[in-house]
């Protein structure tokens, strides 16, 4: 079959590789559908540590995280609901030397990397949801089990922002948006969400009174450099600021110790991989499942830029949209 691979250089090409054809126990056999490209994506390829261990990959070194496609086998131990369906998968949910990636036309993943999708939806349309979507679940079990009960999103007009939106509603947990662009705030609260700020001159003033007012002591920063550093100053008392993006590039954060002494700030890193809704196997499946019942809300889909052939990863690497639409690779 044709496959994404990586070489020693850190680079893309695409080889044939040997078609799997009995999944191993515990894992699904995946017809891929569409992959597409988010960033963890190129993050991991230049980087392959950046979130903490790096991902092994398979025998074929074929890359690839998120995607979507149809499960045509099961190995053992895998529940029989599984077989036939269409699923958004996240490979990097389950760790397993038997795993093949997804940019190629065969996937073989855990099941537990797998969310059943609706068969009323098009399957496409998840193809780079999964990962936002557990983001967010994740970081929302983690917030709240630390004792907070309202959240600041930084990159709040990204997937991931969405995607906490529409799971910090059905929690009924407070949340403020930051977004950079009136059309990107507009595009939120048609959608329903209520608290939106545009980061312009004089937002922190905005954002202060009503962190204050909703409690809101979890940040979740998507973006980094500059823009934390300005929202430091006005976060309530007891503030806890999770790293996760790095869309601000070198750009670098300062904060002034009087306001960890002022405040009781904490910064610290939030990984997927190391949230307990992901490490432990029993509540990853119940996360799965609950997600299963709301995966159709439309804040959860993919915004699909412009589709390649895996023959031309090359120009799907390089593709980039000012709204965030992403490139997709079509098996």
């Amino acid at each position: 079959m044709k496959a994404i691979c990586v070489t020693p250089g850190r680079e893309l090409e695409v080889r044939d590789v040997p078609t799997p054809t009995a999944p191993a126990p515990g894992h699904v056999l995946i017809d891929m559908d569409a992959s597409a490209i988010n960033h963890g994506d190129k993050t991991f390829l230049r980087m392959p540590a950046a979130a903490g261990n790096a991902l092994a990959l398979d025998r074929h070194n074929v890359w690839g995280a998120s995607g979507t496609g149809t499960v045509v086998a099961a190995g053992a131990g895998v529940p029989a609901e599984y077989t036939g369906k269409q699923v958004a998968i996240y490979r990097s949910l389950g760790r397993s030397p038997e795993s093949i990636g997804l940019w190629c036309e065969r996937a073989q993943v855990p099941y537990s990397t797998c969310l059943i999708l609706p068969d009323h939806v098009r399957a496409r349309d998840y193809c780079g949801s999964l990962v936002n979507v557990m983001t967010a679940c994740a970081f929302l079990e983690e917030i709240t089990a630390a004792g907070h009960r309202g959240v600041i999103v930084t990159a709040g007009n990204s997937a991931t922002g969405y995607a906490l939106a529409a799971l910090a509603r059905s929690r009924k947990l407070p949340a403020i948006f930051l977004v950079r662009t009136e059309g990107a705030r507009e595009a939120l609260c048609r959608l329903g969400v209520e608290h939106v700020i545009v980061t312009s001159e004089g937002f922190t003033d905005t954002l202060g009174v009503l962190s204050a007012e909703l409690g809101t002591t979890a940040v979740f920063d998507g973006v980094g450099g500059d823009l934390v550093t300005r929202i430091a100053p006005v976060l309530p008392m007891n503030s806890t600021i999770y790293l996760y993006g790095l869309l601000g590039g070198a750009v670098a954060v300062s904060i002034q110790s009087a306001l960890f002494m002022m405040k009781n700030l904490t910064v610290r890193r939030f990984s997927n991989f190391e949230s307990q809704t992901v490490k432990d196997h029993d509540k990853l499946v119940t996360a799965l499942k609950a997600l299963e019942g709301v995966i159709d809300n439309r804040m959860f889909t993919t915004r699909i830029g412009k589709e390649f052939r895996l023959d031309q990863v090359e120009l799907a690497m390089a593709y980039e949209s000012l709204d965030g639409a992403k490139a997709v690779l079509l098996t």
